[in-house]
């Protein structure tokens, strides 16, 4: 499985100058990694994809995946990565919307009733 550059991508070329099999190319004023020459840095002096690890967002080069299935949760794992490191996130959100729900409820009922609420 080879590596992309994503739009978060900032040009600052450090992953090309680090890829040890010269993947990394520019095109139409973009870089772009050659599925060709990307080895993933297996078999080679790095233990890790040297494209993912200079980067500095993080996310300018990610695992291209030929599958449709793998590729989706590989995305949906990185959002909900970003989401939970946000402290208390999901409890926050679980308490506004049970919250709303519970006024929303209330108010039905109160209709249905004929009550004042």
């Amino acid at each position: 499985m080879t590596y992309k550059i994503t739009s978060e991508c900032i040009s600052c070329n450090l992953c090309q100058s680090a890829c040890p099999t010269g993947a990394i190319k520019i095109v139409d004023n973009s870089l772009w990694i050659d599925p060709d020459l990307c080895t993933n840095c297996v078999g080679s002096l790095y233990s890790v994809p040297q494209c993912k690890a200079g980067c500095p967002t993080c996310d300018g080069c990610i695992k291209q995946s030929t599958d449709y299935w793998e590729s989706w949760f590989d995305t949906y794992n990185r959002l909900v990565a970003k989401l939970t490191k946000k402290q208390d996130y999901w409890e926050n959100w679980f308490n506004f919307y049970s919250q709303k729900f519970s006024e929303q409820l209330q108010e039905h009922q109160c209709r249905v009733l004929g009550v004042e609420p």
